[in-house]
């Protein structure tokens, strides 16, 4: 019995030590994390590296990688004094260095070590990650870490900053669908062609072209921007003409014939016959008189299958030409809803 006490008593002893052991280790631990800017802007982004519980930092150097078509570095800064060298770019990796000058104690406690500014090309989804940090004392002694740090930026065109369209458009942006009309802007209540939304669908369906079919529209230009996507949208039953020889490419579209093109191509996706869709006979418009008399069923159908909405709570208006900003939100509806 009293064998079994000691025993008892050194285990107690033993754990009290261990416990202590590891609070101590703990608050002797230099801690480092990488905390973000608003992940969302119009163009630039800063990364804020932070230390906690520092005991010596005299150095230090840390690298980071990402996609260098994507994004550029435009800075890097520091509040710790010393020297600070101008970040090394080399391919998708950027390295940042500083250091204090002379016989000096490193810094100590919780540190805004320092931070690093990217710039987006273009608009869309950029990550940048986080791979090593080397730190050293004020007796030159280093430590060297790998670290799996990473943040998901977004650049947004700025004129779709507070747009009602701003999250479906991005969306599609980060899918290869669309593009803005130059990197920073959008233009989404520019109005859409019948060409450029042929296009649009042939993309989000990812068409395959029909080397057989032939365009029997005159006003498709051989070698045009548009004829690849035009003639693929045809072969698959999407667009019709305006009339048995002309597709009027350059005109914009209206929201009856943005309605039908969508329904064939939700019939071709789904694999089903346009006239086997339900048709809701409930749905109305105040302003439904004005739909053209072939494009009233493919505007309850597309109503119906909630691809598009009204203009306003009354009206459809079918006749008016589509935004740019209504297209991609019909088509994210079409192809990710």
């Amino acid at each position: 019995m009293k064998r079994k006490k000691i025993l008892a008593t050194a285990i107690c002893h033993l754990c009290v030590a261990l416990v202590w052991t590891a609070s101590a280790y703990a608050e002797n631990t230099s801690q480092f994390s990488m905390i973000t800017s608003d992940t969302e802007s119009t163009g630039e982004f800063t990364i804020s590296l932070k230390g906690n519980n520092i005991q010596d930092l005299y150095a230090y150097e840390a690298k980071f990688s990402f996609d260098a078509n994507k994004l550029e570095v435009v800075k890097s800064d520091t509040k710790i004094d010393g020297f600070s060298v101008s970040p090394v770019i080399r391919n998708n990796e950027v390295t940042i260095a500083h250091t204090k000058v002379g016989k000096v104690d490193g810094e100590k406690g919780n540190l805004d070590i320092g931070t690093i500014t990217f710039r987006a090309k273009k608009a869309g989804v950029s990550n940048i990650k986080w791979t090593t940090l080397k730190i050293v004392d004020h007796n030159l002694k280093s430590q060297s870490f790998t670290r799996d740090d990473a943040a998901d930026f977004s650049k947004i065109f700025s004129d779709l900053v507070g747009h009602w369209a701003k999250t479906d458009v991005m969306q599609m942006v980060n899918k290869g669908i669309v593009e803005g009309m130059d990197d920073d802007h959008f233009a989404p209540d520019k109005k859409v062609t019948r060409a450029q939304f042929a296009t649009l669908l042939a993309k989000a369906l990812n068409l395959k072209d029909n080397v057989g079919g032939q365009l029997p529209f005159n006003d498709v230009a051989a070698g045009s921007w548009y004829q690849g996507e035009v003639k693929k949208a045809y072969s698959a039953g999407l667009i019709n003409g305006v009339s048995a020889t002309e597709f009027a490419p350059e005109r914009n579209i209206t929201r009856e014939e943005m309605a039908a093109m969508l329904i064939r191509a939700k019939g071709y996706a789904d694999g089903i016959k346009v006239e086997d869709l339900k048709m809701d006979e409930t749905i109305h418009f105040e302003d439904e008189d004005t739909v053209s008399d072939w494009a009233g069923a493919f505007v309850k159908l597309a109503v119906g299958v909630k691809l598009m909405e009204g203009r306003t709570a009354t009206d459809f208006a079918p006749l008016a030409s589509a935004s740019r900003a209504e297209a991609v939100v019909v088509l994210k509806r079409l192809t990710y809803n």
